[in-house]
């Protein structure tokens, strides 16, 4: 080869990498770029709605008139489930709203397409129950619109399908969470590490840049102010991480508590018998009526997690009060179908149940006295990543919104001792018990959702022998052995099957009976495969059946056989869809 052409693909290649690198950073820039602006105007819409509907802490005080204040507040809840109730059940595919279940649903299984219909009524339904006041989370409405938008847009691009739509749905989330969060990495840690579950380069290098344009945008384009800042961390004691161990460890109860109160909250609702559409108005009219004595519940908290890091801000015993009424809230909120997240709700409720945990450390812990807010940090990330299973998401979002080195590190001790008891005693998070719910089970992985999702279609042959009624033993016994199979499938004129007829069977009858008709003798598969079965259903039929050709159907209740597939051909599918999830799962760009 001569050092032209040497020089002539080196520079086609460097041309293919320019070529991917520039494909890359578009994508990510114009998702991340969406995404963002979305969940810019998300949060702006909830904020003018709260400060016109009286809801927000500054609204109530300066514009709110007090005689009429109680009316309005259970009046503008009860209308707002109403609103949401009516959407549930006349807007939303499937009667419910949909969050980031259905997003880890969607990216774990491979398809990559989210309904843009569910997304945007489900940002409706959300925009009007965290506008009316509902204590439900923002993120969690963030996360999916983020994802929906990834997912559409990447679907539509050229050359788009479901590996391009699932990389769509990470930018998507990790713009979400930068924006909301002012915390880039915390993003593309979140997309990755609940969301996709994986780390391929593939996804990375886009999410990144997705991540990247929403905090570009947040910071320095719209200002958006942080959650929370903490201007100065008090010095950390080193007696004080046996402390944090102990508050992960509680912690970790009180997360559980919580995330059974929504589920129980659930129960409540569907025993109650109330049709969907009046069963968020319920919770906001006794929403409403609970917040006449603790505005402090109402929405989705940011002033009361601020103050709950304010040492002395709340006393000891408004902590607790505040503590029990936010998850009781947020449980009836959520149960009874307000449409929200659980991740908002978390942050509170961990931040408040910390800063109680350094009163009770003050005269227990030397130094306690002096660090409440570190204690509240450390409680609300203790509660926070069991809620949503993304501890390592956790701590980089206090580490972003902190920049303190010591505090993530106390941080960090909090949230691993938190998780390791919640993952025994609940799960992983609150998403997967939701998922778990409807029957997708993750806790060994995604695989068997992906072979759940995949169907035997493409791997049915319509090349086997066939039989018919009437036909003698010993003319099927010549095409079988000319055709060098072993099975048949007897077929009416309609090609309905009728059943299966083995060569052993065969010469078995043929000895009793030589001049008998086949009828007799086709044995009928109950549990026949269709065109639309799985792969991971047809595996487990292949364990319980012997023989070596299986019928297929088609859908529905049809009886007209389409073809066969082998039970070697089964696992060939298998092993084509593993190769599939682990070559998605370590691409490079």
């Amino acid at each position: 080869m001569s050092a032209l052409v040497r020089l002539r693909d080196q520079a086609a290649g460097l041309a293919n990498v320019a070529r991917r690198a520039l494909a890359v950073s578009l994508l990510g820039l114009v998702l991340g770029g969406l995404a963002s602006l979305a969940a810019t105007g998300f949060v702006f819409a909830v904020e003018w709605l709260n400060d016109v509907l009286w809801v927000s802490a500054r609204s109530r005080m300066i514009h709110g008139d007090w005689r009429w204040l109680p009316w309005v507040t259970v009046a503008v809840l009860a209308t707002g489930g109403l609103l949401v109730g009516l959407l549930n059940r006349y807007v939303l595919p499937g009667g419910r709203v949909h969050g980031p279940p259905d997003v880890i649903e969607v990216a774990q299984s491979g398809h990559g397409r989210l309904s843009l219909r569910a997304g945007l009524a489900s940002a409706g339904a959300a925009i009007a129950s965290l506008g009316a006041g509902a204590s439900v989370g923002q993120y969690g409405p963030l996360v999916h619109l983020g994802a929906t938008l990834g997912s559409a847009i990447a679907r539509w691009m050229p050359a788009g399908g479901a590996t391009l739509g699932t990389i769509g749905i990470g930018c998507g989330v990790a713009s979400a969470i930068s924006t909301a969060f002012n915390a880039p990495i915390a993003g593309i840690l979140f997309a990755h590490e609940v969301i996709l579950r994986h780390y391929s380069l593939k996804a990375f290098a886009p999410i990144t840049v997705a991540s990247t344009i929403g905090f570009v945008l947040t910071n320095f384009v719209f200002e958006t102010r942080p959650l929370f800042r903490v201007n100065v961390v008090p010095e950390v004691a080193p007696a004080e991480f046996g402390a944090f161990i102990v508050l992960g460890i509680l912690g970790a109860l009180v997360a559980i508590a919580f995330m059974r109160a929504v589920i129980l909250a659930g129960r409540l609702a569907r025993a109650s018998r109330l049709p969907v559409p009046f069963r968020p108005a319920a919770a906001g009219a006794a929403l409403g009526i609970m917040a006449l004595w603790t505005p402090e519940v109402l929405g989705i908290g940011k002033e009361t997690l601020r103050f709950a890091i304010i040492p002395e801000a709340f006393s000891a015993g408004e902590l607790g009060l505040l503590l029990v009424a936010k998850i009781i809230a947020t449980a009836l909120c959520l149960g009874f179908g307000f449409a929200g997240g659980s991740f908002s709700p978390a942050l509170v409720i961990g931040a408040l149940y910390g800063a109680l945990a350094g009163y009770v450390a003050a005269p227990l812990v030397p130094g306690a006295a002096d660090s409440i807010s570190v204690y509240a940090i450390c409680g609300m990330a203790a509660v926070t990543s069991p809620v949503i299973g993304g501890p390592i998401t956790t701590i980089l979002i206090v580490f972003e919104l902190t920049r303190n080195y010591e505090l993530t590190t106390a941080v960090m001790v909090s949230v691993v001792f938190a998780n390791l008891v919640s993952y025994r005693l609940f799960g992983r998070s609150m998403f997967d018990e939701a998922l778990r719910a409807r029957g997708c089970d993750l806790t060994m992985g995604r695989d068997q959702l992906v072979l759940d999702h995949s169907t035997i279609e493409a791997y049915i042959t319509r090349h086997f022998v066939e039989a018919h009624p009437g036909e003698s033993l010993g003319v099927l016994r010549d095409r079988l052995i000319a055709a060098e199979a072993t099975e048949a499938q007897l077929i009416d004129r309609e090609r309905n099957y009728l059943g299966t007829i083995t060569l052993s069977r065969l010469l078995v009858a043929i000895a009793r009976a030589p001049n008998a008709t086949v009828d007799s003798i086709a044995d009928w598969d109950d549990e026949a495969l269709r065109v639309d079965t799985s792969i991971w259903e047809a595996l487990k039929h292949a364990e319980s059946n012997i023989g070596e050709m299986l019928p297929v159907l088609e859908k529905g209740d049809s009886n007209r056989i389409v073809g066969v597939i082998a039970q070697s051909v089964i696992v060939r599918a298998y092993r084509d869809t593993m190769y599939g999830i682990r070559r998605e799962e370590h691409a490079a760009p």
